[in-house]
């Protein structure tokens, strides 16, 4: 599992047009977080503004579809998140399938960007092609 990171902080090439990250370095609870154009990360909650209210026989589309959520008018919730410490994040979607996925390590002290950078992909990918090349051809 992992969270979502909508980022309005310029963290250059590759993630100029991706604004919608991912990371398994959080909490992994498919949390929702944000960066705010000056680097400081929030988390936001949503629990409850939804209520649960049954689907009408017409309108269902499966044997599982009986209930469906509805706004309930009530605002979520937007903290800071004061953390210190080094997360990974790629873009959701990458359409540049020449190209390898990009990642970043974002270093946060006491919740803000002080610095950011660019993980080596290509020596990882060498590296685990070399060890899946001994583990299927060397061992026989």
């Amino acid at each position: 599992m992992f969270d979502t990171i909508r980022s309005s902080y310029d963290l250059g090439p590759g993630f100029s047009y991706n604004k919608e990250l991912q990371t398994k370095d959080l909490d992994c609870l498919c949390e929702e977080y944000w960066i705010d154009p000056t680097g400081r990360l929030f988390k936001i909650d949503y629990s409850g503004t939804q209520d649960w209210e049954k689907t009408p026989e017409e309108e269902r589309k499966g044997p599982l579809d009986t209930y469906r959520a509805v706004s309930n008018g009530r605002k979520g919730k937007v903290t800071p998140c004061i953390i210190t410490e080094t997360i990974e994040v790629y873009p959701t979607r990458w359409n540049a399938h020449y190209a390898p996925y990009p990642r970043k390590k974002l270093i946060f002290i006491d919740g803000k960007i002080s610095n950011y950078t660019e993980v080596e992909i290509w020596k990882e990918r060498y590296l685990s092609l070399k060890r899946w090349t001994e583990k299927h051809y060397e061992s026989r």
